[in-house]
């Protein structure tokens, strides 16, 4: 006998260059309020996964990494702070929602959402003016505050803010990552702001390995056969590569203690990225924008569940903009090295800016914030149906 659909309140939101499902904590069903295995099959279901056909036709996941995702957020259980925010990344084709890590795009949208579902105090919110939210990121244990400007009471979400990777501009919205280093991990887990690690095909290569933002492997774009200025075709079509670019990501992860042997990375998809680097050079955005080398400091291309990614995760511009501003890291001297607070980099769809202060404390080097600016807008809102015994 079949079981009917149920509905849940749900507000469909980008935010950067991507987007996500968002949940007021209170709709989820109670199976679903508290974390597991009902949690992540509802998900699971809202987005379309697992999908062997990888098309999501039958959910609200686009199908690739910057778009199948899902967002809870509460009334924050810390006096500090305004709300909590969870972030979970859905598999595509796997039975299965990483917790490990945070969504920095995501992130610009969390405090406009909170606003729409009435999350917020309503004599905090200026009439005009900008609205300060402090989120407490509860995948990773940080601060996230974000400035969302507000017009007659109401979130400001159109605008000039042109984002490169979004196709309409709207309105900015800087956030800040405060303490970035992930967790309670160090900002250099291995203790080097460049190792050497040994993989198939390259043999050894330098990585820097840091802990910001997300956890995310860099490593030089020549020792690996790249050149920086490439596209999503020139590397998602090609299987070996994807294949050796997942072998270096999980003998990272094992070096950095994120997990024990090469064979967990399967359980850790979101976490840690893998991104190479290059000195500055001029190419061509996927939308045809021609980007010179004298428009950017560094060339960065990053993988995201596997695939490399059309833009730039927010959280790993957040570890482009820590090591950027530490003197040594190969980010650094891909930059043309020395101190700097800020860096501009290129990517597959055109250029970020992110800023970083990191200081020497003790002989450990510290990153007290990042800041970079994103935008956000609701799609659509109202009720999401699945299945009611899908979870």
């Amino acid at each position: 006998m079949s079981v009917p659909q149920i509905r849940i309140p749900a507000t469909y939101m980008r935010g950067g260059t991507s987007k996500g499902v968002f949940f007021n904590l209170a709709d989820l069903p109670d199976a679903a309020k508290v974390p597991g295995q009902a949690r992540d099959a509802l998900l699971l279901r809202v987005i379309g996964s697992p999908d062997p056909y990888a098309k999501h036709t039958d959910g609200m996941g686009g199908a690739t990494s910057s778009t199948s995702k899902t967002v809870i957020v509460s009334k924050s259980e810390r006096d500090d702070h305004d709300i909590d925010y969870l972030f979970g990344q859905v598999s595509i084709d796997k039975p299965f929602v990483d917790w490990s890590g945070n969504c920095g795009n995501l992130s610009a949208a969390v405090g406009p959402f909170a606003v729409h579902a009435g999350l917020i105090d309503r004599d905090s919110i200026p009439h005009n003016g900008t609205l300060t939210v402090k989120i407490w990121q509860v995948n990773i244990q940080k601060t996230i505050i974000a400035h969302i400007p507000i017009v007659d009471g109401q979130v400001q979400e159109t605008g000039d803010f042109e984002l490169d990777g979004v196709t309409f501009p709207a309105a900015e919205v800087p956030v800040e990552f405060v303490d970035p280093a992930d967790g309670e991990g160090a900002l250099f887990p291995t203790g080097n702001i460049v190792d050497d690690i040994t993989v198939p095909k390259f043999g050894t290569i330098k990585a820097t390995l840091i802990n910001a933002g997300i956890p995310t492997i860099f490593v030089n774009a020549e020792d690996i056969g790249y050149t920086g200025t490439e596209l999503q075709d020139d590397i998602n079509g090609d299987s070996a590569a994807l294949e050796q670019f997942e072998s270096m990501r999980a003998i990272g992860a094992v070096k950095m203690g994120l997990i024990n042997s090469v064979e967990e990375a399967a359980t850790r998809q979101h976490t840690p990225k893998i991104a190479f680097v290059s000195k500055p050079a001029r190419y061509r955005a996927s939308s045809g924008k021609d980007i010179g080398a004298q428009d950017i400091d560094v060339l960065v291309r990053a993988l995201s569940m596997g695939k490399l990614h059309h833009a730039m995760m927010g959280t790993a511009a957040v570890a482009i903009g820590t090591a950027a501003a530490i003197p040594g890291t190969l980010v650094n001297l891909a930059a043309g090295g020395g101190e700097r607070e800020k860096v501009t980099f290129g990517h597959p769809s055109g250029t970020l800016t992110v800023g970083a202060k990191a200081v020497l404390d003790n002989g450990d080097w510290k990153v007290a914030k990042a800041i970079m600016s994103r935008s956000a807008r609701i799609l659509m809102e109202g009720w999401v149906r699945v299945p009611g015994d899908c979870f």
